[in-house]
């Protein structure tokens, strides 16, 4: 005879099989794409973490630095290389998605429906094309948010463990996490009250925490960097979005067609008795919703919980479609889905050509699809996400021919000086084929790496106005510009300075340089005093 757990496992494989290819044609076409435009301006930063290895950067945990040196490590310099472990991470979200279906009792209908609604949603297919802690944060939240459903099903307490180890984990890539997990302990306190009565709980939440206890020590240690940053943040860069705004970018980032299947999943996790002890899915995602549409909080912020409720949304639409008309009802549902994700994929994946790309911008807005954004910084004619893509290597390739027509002394004494990180990790990973020194900024944790030996004498300069600078060196001259037409308006042109001759010892002068997450440093305001001649 065929035992039980037999039958159960040859379920579990037929049914993986079909997740397993659907998520294997996602990674396919990301790792097609994965080389085209260039790379991203944070992963340029991302990758100069990775040679900085520590337990905390300013502007984020540790996690994405070791996701920037270990596959460069083990496969060498490339895109491929970089964006693998992220394309990795959204595929198996999508099988997730369709999993998660799976737990909450839904067919191969349902598993499928669910699997395909996750890799249609644009900005899950922008979190896999490119290496950012947002990359992992749904894979991460919906691993916790199906422990917790297994736990619900009578599985044993001590998943509470797993749970404690992958919170955690997804606390060192970003604090999120933290939001979720604190909204499912609500929404089990509401309606499953009894699976938080138990040691397990406690242990899984005291091994979350050993986990990211290091983390702690280093941002105790440098006095917390994080929390001025967000202030920062919050002052200079965010723009508020109102609730309409952030009602309708929800409704964006995760496209429009998708809205009857996760508005169904909720309904059907909140109100349907068929789904009653999985009740605390449903009062997370309410609770998580209202408290960042009350803190104007990015649009994207929410991203990592749907997931879950177009698990929902496809079990109820399984359960309300005849079996007899399900096969085809289910198809043009997955067919609609397609043709949408197809319609915005140029927005969020390297599919068109450059030239292109304006043209297609024009026309989302045209139809009613512009995006909501969150940020005060100006829009230029593409994608900001493809325009900090490019004219990297032009601006190194510049900065190396002012480099190379100093004199020989004049080279061995130069420091190279960006405004930003993005430039500083452009010259960092360009620059070595050039034979430059590495760059020095006051951008984020680059002004933790300032070297021990910087004299001011003589400062390539690249990004920042010559008035700003003239106060403080002897000299100051123009010596070339870099020209990225298609970049954002900040970025269309870079001058670079050649500056002699610093006036305050170095060690006075770098304070005022320190940017995290400011408008612009100190002294590039023209607000700093000007130094005394010495």
């Amino acid at each position: 005879m065929v035992s039980l757990d037999s039958r159960s496992r040859g379920r579990g494989v037929r049914d993986a099989l079909p997740l397993a290819a659907i998520a294997g044609a996602d990674l396919a076409l990301h790792l097609a794409l994965s080389g085209r435009y260039g790379y991203w301006i944070d992963e340029l930063y991302f990758i100069a973490c990775g040679e900085h290895l520590d337990w905390g950067y300013v502007d984020h945990p540790p996690l994405v630095a070791v996701a920037a040196k270990l596959p460069r490590l083990l496969l060498g310099e490339s895109l491929l290389a970089l964006r693998l472990l992220p394309a990795l991470a959204g595929a198996a979200t999508i099988f997730l998605g369709g999993w998660l279906a799976r737990a909450l009792g839904g067919g191969r209908a349902a598993q499928i429906l669910a699997a395909v609604a996750v890799g249609a949603v644009p900005v899950y297919s922008l979190f896999a094309s490119v290496l950012t802690m947002n990359s992992f944060d749904p894979l991460l939240w919906m691993t916790c948010a199906y422990l917790v459903i297994r736990m619900a099903q009578g599985s044993s307490p001590r998943l509470w463990l797993a749970f404690g180890a992958v919170a955690g984990i997804g606390l060192l890539n970003k604090y999120a996490i933290g939001f979720f997990a604190g909204a499912l302990v609500a929404g089990l306190l509401l309606s499953q009250r009894r699976l938080l009565a138990t040691v397990w709980f406690w242990l899984g939440g005291l091994l979350a925490f050993a986990i990211v206890f290091p983390h702690l020590l280093w941002q105790a240690g440098h006095g917390w960097p994080t929390l001025e940053l967000l202030s920062n943040a919050a002052r200079y860069q965010f723009q508020p979005v109102t609730p309409l705004q952030f009602v309708w970018g929800q409704v964006q980032i995760v496209h429009p067609l998708t809205l009857p299947l996760w508005a169904g999943g909720l309904w059907y996790l909140l109100f349907d008795p068929r789904a009653a002890r999985y009740r605390f899915l449903g009062i997370a995602f309410a609770l998580q919703f209202g408290a960042f549409l009350w803190m104007q909080a990015k649009t994207y912020y929410l991203a990592p919980i749907y997931p879950v409720m177009f698990a929902a949304g496809s079990v109820l639409f399984e359960r309300l479609v005849p079996a007899r008309r399900r096969a085809w009802a289910t198809a043009a549902v997955i067919g609609v889905l397609l043709a949408g994700r197809a319609i915005v994929a140029p927005y969020v994946m390297p599919v068109l050509p450059l030239e292109m790309l304006p043209r297609y911008v024009q026309w989302l807005s045209s139809v009613g699809l512009a995006e909501v954004r969150s940020e005060r910084r100006a829009m230029g004619e593409l994608p900001q996400i493809f325009a900090d893509m490019l004219g990297a290597e032009e601006l190194v390739a510049e900065i190396a021919r002012v480099h190379d027509e100093l004199s020989p002394d004049d080279r061995r004494r130069a420091t190279i000086w960006t405004s930003d990180y993005g430039r500083a990790g452009a010259v960092d990973l360009f620059g070595r084929g050039y034979g430059l020194p590495p760059a020095i900024s006051g951008h984020q944790n680059y002004y933790l790496w300032r070297p021990s030996a910087v004299s001011g004498e003589i400062v390539i300069v690249a990004g920042i106005q010559r008035s700003a600078l003239l106060p403080w060196f002897d000299s100051v001259e123009v010596v070339g510009e870099a020209r990225c037409d298609l970049c954002m308006p900040d970025r269309v042109v870079t001058p670079i300075l050649l500056a002699r001759g610093l006036r305050v010892p170095f060690d006075e002068f770098w304070p005022l340089v320190k940017c995290w997450t400011c408008d612009r440093p100190e002294f590039a305001k023209g607000a700093a005093p000007r130094p005394e001649r010495r």
